[in-house]
């Protein structure tokens, strides 16, 4: 069979295509004479599958659509504590290059308008850093992220380096204020070069996924984002990725999201998939005409708003299977599945706490077919093994993708946790 998701892509591509509305980004010389008729998306699942139709192997200029990214380099690189301390996470109502500061303080107000992704920039590698290692230490992880190499287009650089006064401005401002402590033009060639990227929308559908991914590169595998910085990259883009338009985005698309002004939009719906847009019209915001309008159809067709209801807890457990020995002895087998989070947890130890352990032997737990467990499950899992065991029960623990990690015996007690798959039958 053969997939209807590349049919149902291809038809919202021709679906938007008929708006011509909006305009291209004249004030950069080079984005000025951008082909206005270019439309491409494409999905990428979290396990590196990719859906496309229209433009999506063209390449254009990251722009924007690099702030998130440097953002969690900044993170991983000098620390949260430090990143804070230099830029807010406050949605500012302003447009993306308002040459202005948080009141008090000195900081930009987020990461995701330029005051705020020139100081994000300024903190790659460590902070003290040169201009050459921050721009190849940008390029090297954008690179992994997208699953091929890439390069930065020296023609769009030059063409914004010499219309970059405002960018100029904003980081003297910075400087002044001590929120950077490197030469303002320095900061604004390196910002301007890891802007000037070049990728496509298949590129940033990819990247977008490893965000999805809790930090994971969907087709490599490799970590390259620590899942506590993508938690705070992707609540960030959420309420402030798309600049003053982000209360309407929020609503209508609910998407962590960021756009850019070569064209570009990308999407990040953690647990499910990474998408981006590419159609070089923008708003009076700054965001892509087609691009906003394809996501908003996206998100309505297939229920990718992050606020609809779910119950993946449901899902989570298998119905108890019951074995009797010749002595009467029971033992019970449960075996989970899929994901599992905190509600999905609980829902395991509500369970095991209505197991009447009077004759109950053996607790048998099956984890083959899960697949992610977060830190909070994993804890709730093992003290509910710990307790059963406590009660006299022979608890096992089958765990052959190690989720539970290296537990200690003292948390274990004599619950027994083995790397091999439970045998049929």
């Amino acid at each position: 069979m053969r997939s209807p998701l590349p049919d149902y892509l291809l038809e919202v591509v021709d679906a938007c295509a008929s708006d011509r509305s909006g305009a291209l980004a004249d004030y950069i010389p080079d984005l000025a004479r951008a082909d206005p008729e270019r439309l491409g998306v494409a999905l990428s699942t979290i396990d590196g599958e990719v859906y496309a139709a229209g433009d999506v192997d063209v390449e254009f200029t990251i722009q924007s659509i690099s702030k998130p990214f440097v953002y969690a380099l900044a993170i991983q690189d000098s620390g949260l504590d430090e990143v804070l301390r230099r830029i807010s996470v406050e949605p500012s109502g302003n447009a993306f290059n308002e040459l202005s500061l948080e009141a008090g303080t000195g900081r930009p107000y987020n990461p995701m308008i330029n005051a705020g992704a020139i100081a994000s920039h300024a903190l790659v590698v460590d902070g003290l850093s040169s201009e050459d290692e921050r721009v190849e230490r940008v390029l090297e992880a954008f690179s992994e992220l997208a699953g091929r190499e890439l390069h930065v287009n020296e023609a769009v650089f030059e063409s914004e380096m010499s219309t970059a006064h405002r960018n100029l401005g904003i980081a003297h401002m910075l400087r002044a204020q001590g929120i950077i402590e490197d030469d303002p033009e320095e900061i604004v060639r390196g910002y301007t070069r890891q802007c000037s990227i070049d990728v496509t929308a298949r590129d940033l559908a990819l990247m977008s996924a490893t965000l999805a991914n809790s930090g994971r590169q969907p087709q490599s595998g490799r970590r390259i984002i620590d899942p506590r910085v993508v938690r705070q990259v992707l609540s960030v883009m959420l309420s402030c990725g798309m600049y003053d338009a982000a209360g309407d985005w929020i609503t209508t698309v609910g998407i962590p999201a960021k756009s850019g002004v070569s064209g570009g939009v990308i999407g990040a719906l953690p647990g499910q998939l990474g998408l981006a847009v590419f159609s070089p019209r923008l708003d009076e915001h700054g965001n892509s005409v087609r691009g906003v309008q394809v996501c908003e159809r996206l998100s309505a067709d297939t229920g990718l708003h992050l606020m609809e209801s779910v119950q993946p807890a449901r899902s989570i457990m298998s119905a108890p299977e019951v074995d009797i020995d010749g002595d009467g002895a029971r033992t019970v087998t449960v075996r989970l599945r899929g994901s599992m989070l905190f509600t999905g947890a609980e829902r395991v130890l509500r369970a095991l706490s209505q197991l009447d352990t009077g004759d109950l032997g053996s607790l048998v737990v099956d984890l083959e077919d899960v697949f992610t467990m977060s830190d909070v499950a994993v804890r709730m899992l093992v003290e509910a093994g710990r307790r059963v065991a406590l009660d006299g029960v022979s608890v096992t623990v089958h765990d052959p993708g190690e989720l539970l990690g290296d537990v200690s015996a003292d948390a274990l007690g004599a619950a027994v946790v083995v790397d091999e798959p439970l045998a049929a039958g």
